[in-house]
């Protein structure tokens, strides 16, 4: 067969450009592709980066879903049904809210596609697929197949260095999908000489570990850092905020290249962590956190939840303040967005505050939902308000890490990712992306 596998474009939020959507490919699309047998024909098509072919000859299309493309997903399915082309529906939103999809593509794939994969190609050779193919068991972790990287098309993309470790969070925050009823029940850790050698197959030494959390088993992330230090590594990843009691991982990563982690902090007011049961944030520890972070030479991407129950307009001001004043090097700032299938989507549907139910919305830029202690209006502008002020020449200035070899990496990022995109999009059209990365990543490496 030929099967072709499909990102459908996403809508952009204010403050993106195409660097956001051309800033690495679909993990789950490549591993789609790895997960296929060499007997079929594989096409992917990112649609955040070219027009998807309709009239190509195709036996099979097989869409990934995140909440904020669904109706896309739908527009694109109905287009290859005319042509008499068989569309399956996976990813995360298909898995967290399975009823909302059934209807709109011959099959769907509920959970994690390692052991369902095959089944659905041979279903479709013997014109006997069915509807739903669930797989929620757990998976151990040496069944997480490696994303086929020799698929990559790296002209279109700024980096192509992303790895997996893991799959799940043992957390459950109520606005995440691990909330969800169909969610993995336990976190789970690859093989580490299997992340080593998909490290070794991106043939860099720049790495982006793009799990849920990276430290979701402690003891696993210090034993791959032991392993990953002779690589010489430059790397980034995703952490909670309980890391702050984890010293020895902490000096760990300093030592194996750790250049910059994302943590979720959603609010500096504990009331409002609180309300999400997002237990392991301590907001009084904060501090602490950030200076633990800092004194390794470890920059920030600080993430933040506005709209939370107990929030009220004069969070954004309070939460600017805190972030020029901690100097936390980057921000990524979302408004509270309720994913259907979750923990939140389920309590906000039965107060009745949920206003909005196109999921093109969902994307955490738009009021969907009616805010306890603010307007919808004071929400978004507050939302638009922070975005700015954190990016002026001012706060870059103030927020100017005190270690001189951050300067640049930190000024590239703030300059030319954020403030100036528009900018960096338009250099990047004429010089490709594929360029302009490894521009910034010599940059990254010329630094001692």
């Amino acid at each position: 067969m030929r099967i072709k596998l499909i990102q459908p474009a996403m809508l952009p939020r204010p403050m993106d450009t195409k660097l956001k959507t051309r800033m690495s490919p679909s993990l789950a699309l490549l591993t789609l592709a790895k997960l296929t047998p060499k007997e079929h024909e594989v096409v992917i098509e990112n649609e955040n980066i070219e027009a998807i072919d309709f009239n190509e000859h195709v036996d099979l299309v097989a869409i990934t879903v995140t909440v904020d493309v669904m109706n896309r997903a739908v527009e694109i399915s109905k287009e290859f049904k005319k042509h008499g082309v068989t569309v399956i529906a996976g990813g995360i939103h298909i898995t967290a809210d399975p009823q909302g999809a059934i209807n709109s593509f011959d099959a769907i794939c509920v959970g994690m596609a390692e052991r369902i994969w095959g089944k659905i190609l041979r279903d479709k050779e013997d014109n006997s697929l069915k509807k739903v193919y669930y797989d929620m068991d757990n998976i151990d972790g040496e069944e997480v197949v490696s994303p086929d990287y020799s698929a990559i098309d790296s002209k279109k993309y700024l980096y192509t260095n992303i790895v997996s470790t893991s799959r799940g969070c043992p957390f459950k925050c109520d606005f995440c999908y691990n909330s969800c009823k169909d969610t993995l029940k336990t976190y789970i850790s690859r093989p580490i000489e299997d992340v080593i050698r998909d490290i070794k197959a991106l043939k860099t030494r720049h790495i982006m570990f793009i799990d849920d959390n990276f430290i979701g088993n402690p003891k696993w992330t210090k034993e791959l850092l032991r392993e990953i230090k002779p690589l010489k590594l430059k790397w980034n990843a995703a952490v909670t905020s309980n890391i702050v009691d984890m010293p020895e991982l902490l000096d760990e990563m300093k030592d194996s290249g750790c250049e910059s982690l994302f943590i979720g902090f959603e609010s500096i007011n504990s009331k409002s962590i609180d309300c999400v049961h997002k237990v392991q944030n301590s907001v009084n520890r904060y501090e602490k956190l950030v200076e633990e972070i800092h004194k390794r030479g470890i920059m920030i991407n600080a993430s933040f939840v506005f709209g939370l129950d107990e929030d009220s307009v004069s969070v954004f001001k309070d939460t600017l303040e805190w972030i020029v004043n901690n100097k936390i090097e980057t921000v990524t700032s979302h408004i509270l967005t309720p994913y259907p299938g979750t923990k939140l989507y389920s309590s906000l549907l039965e107060e009745n505050r949920i206003v909005d139910y196109n999921l093109s919305n969902y994307n955490t830029a738009h009021v969907v939902y009616k805010p306890k202690n603010m307007t919808d209006e004071e929400l978004y502008k507050g939302y638009l308000w922070i975005y700015k002020e954190v990016y002026t020449f001012k706060n870059i200035i103030k927020r100017l890490p005190r270690a001189k070899k951050q300067w640049i990496p930190y000024l590239a990022f703030n300059l030319f990712y954020r403030k100036f995109g528009k900018f960096t999009e338009a250099l990047c059209d004429i010089v490709s992306f594929k360029n302009i990365g490894r521009f910034f990543r010599w940059l990254a490496y010329s630094i001692k």
